[in-house]
């Protein structure tokens, strides 16, 4: 065993889920310490990016017994039984003084998912506290919306299974208010929901990785479904209400973003960047390119831009400012990533190149949805030639 990679391991454990077997109990303990990245980055996305209903209480018998490896006070059995009954939607018959809306910790998904919620609560219960609980730079793309407030709770993206539980007992302490309910959009801060965090009464999740069954609707427009069966509310929408001020004010302005949040299946392979900024910059317009949070994506957008001149900029800090530049923007360019649901949320005319996805169902959950002009280029053959053609075309 100690001379197999966690890799290997991870692999071979989300096999047998897919294929409804037993898994090694030793397999799973080997993941729950310096192995954590290989059983998110395999297993549990791996399981949840095929948004497989009866993948998720594969999910849930497994995430159950890797949690009770890591917590002492935690019983597998109890978790997974108590995830088989909160994942029933309820209507909410009850008037709260407060809501609390779990961040769903990538800034995509919250505004895809978790702004809904948002949207929702707020119509649903005018006299009541809304409170967005996760990171502040999640919150930020918030901050300018009437009535949402914030309450910080850190999470540790890349860090072991322990550092991600860590959370957990801030949480429980944070939201287990008399007078309060919980709404969960199956955030991370819970492990999609595993994690109790006040009494089942007062929790109202929404298991967006099975929620729809087969169809084919994007997560946008489930959510709002969700919201409409549990708390009554018709056309919950996803918004965006940054305090930051755009980063720029000239017309015509196109936003570009080349992130991929570390999987490089959603990237097509060079020159693509660089042609297609050198296509945009030539339409007599402003171009202004995200580089994400430094390092790889930074470097590459560099590149890309190095050969473009004047006419395309790069922007290198906090998200916000530039999803309020999005949202301000003549056309918006880039991967699946958080910037094509700024762009979705807002009205912005959108270009989507949508690469490396592992099933047919997360490309129909995941693609952007919105009010204004929107542009789907998938991507089946990843030839950069290829796809470039396509890009501009569209474009």
């Amino acid at each position: 065993m100690e001379n197999t990679s966690p890799d290997t391991i991870a692999a071979r454990l989300l096999g047998c889920c897919l294929e409804r077997r037993d898994w090694a109990p030793e397999d799973l303990r080997a993941l729950t310490g310096e192995g954590s990245a290989a059983l998110f980055r395999i297993v549990v996305e791996g399981l949840a990016d095929r948004f497989e209903p009866a993948l998720c209480d594969a999910y849930a018998r497994l995430f159950s017994e890797a949690v009770a490896h890591v917590l002492p006070e935690a019983n597998a059995s109890a978790l997974y039984e108590r995830y088989r009954r909160v994942r029933r939607p309820r209507r909410i018959r009850t008037e709260p003084d407060t809501v609390f809306v779990l961040s769903r910790i990538t800034l995509g998904a919250d505004v895809a998912v978790t702004s809904v919620m948002l949207d929702a609560a707020r119509r649903r219960f005018p006299n009541a506290a809304i409170v967005l609980v996760g990171p502040r730079k999640n919150w930020e793309l918030f901050a300018a919306a009437p009535r949402i407030e914030h309450l910080e709770v850190a999470y540790a993206r890349h860090g072991t299974l322990a550092e991600r539980l860590a959370p957990w007992d801030q949480l429980r302490r944070a939201v287990d208010r008399p007078g309060s309910i919980v709404i969960d959009p199956d955030s991370r801060l819970t492990q999609l929901g595993l994690l109790p965090v006040c009494p089942e009464e007062r929790y109202f999740f929404f298991e967006s990785r099975g929620w729809g069954g087969s169809g084919s609707e994007p997560l946008s427009v489930l959510a709002s479904r969700w919201a409409q069966e549990t708390l009554g509310v018709d056309e919950a929408r996803a918004f965006l209400a940054p305090a930051a001020q755009p980063l720029c004010s000239e017309r015509p302005l196109v936003t570009v973003s080349f992130g991929v949040g570390e999987n490089q299946a959603k990237r097509i392979a060079d020159p693509f960047e660089g042609e297609l900024l050198r296509s945009l910059a030539a339409r007599s317009c402003i171009v202004l390119v995200d580089k994400g949070a430094g390092g790889e994506e930074a470097a590459r957008v560099e590149r890309a831009a190095a050969a473009c001149g004047g006419q395309v900029r790069t922007w290198l800090g906090s998200f916000a400012p530039f999803a309020a530049t999005i949202a301000r923007s003549s056309l918006y360019v880039g991967y699946d990533s958080a910037g094509q649901h700024v762009a979705a949320a807002c009205g912005t005319p959108l270009l989507t190149v949508f690469a490396g996805f592992p099933a047919e169902r997360m490309f129909q959950r995941w693609r952007p949805s919105g009010p204004g002009p929107v542009r789907v280029l998938r991507v089946d053959d990843p030839e950069p030639s290829h796809v470039l053609r396509q890009a501009v075309e569209a474009l």
